[in-house]
């Protein structure tokens, strides 16, 4: 059973207990994607360290044939 299966199967129980439905698969991912990119941001400027760019740094040295 996949998350479809599965909402379609809560969203037909709560309609027979006139329960409100609940959010469709998939509604708030991108708030967590956000949520967790943040978070990791935060936790890498109270170690000190810089909050951006690693990922952008370490690809330009890959493009340009240098040691990361």
């Amino acid at each position: 059973m996949n998350a479809l299966h599965q909402y379609l199967f809560d969203t037909y129980r709560a309609a027979r207990l006139g329960e409100p439905a609940p959010p469709a698969p998939g509604t708030h991912d991108i708030a967590v994607l956000r949520a967790v990119r943040e978070r990791r941001r935060f936790e890498r400027a109270l170690a000190g360290r810089r909050a951006r760019g690693r990922l952008r740094t370490a690809l330009r040295h890959r493009w340009r044939g240098g040691a990361p």
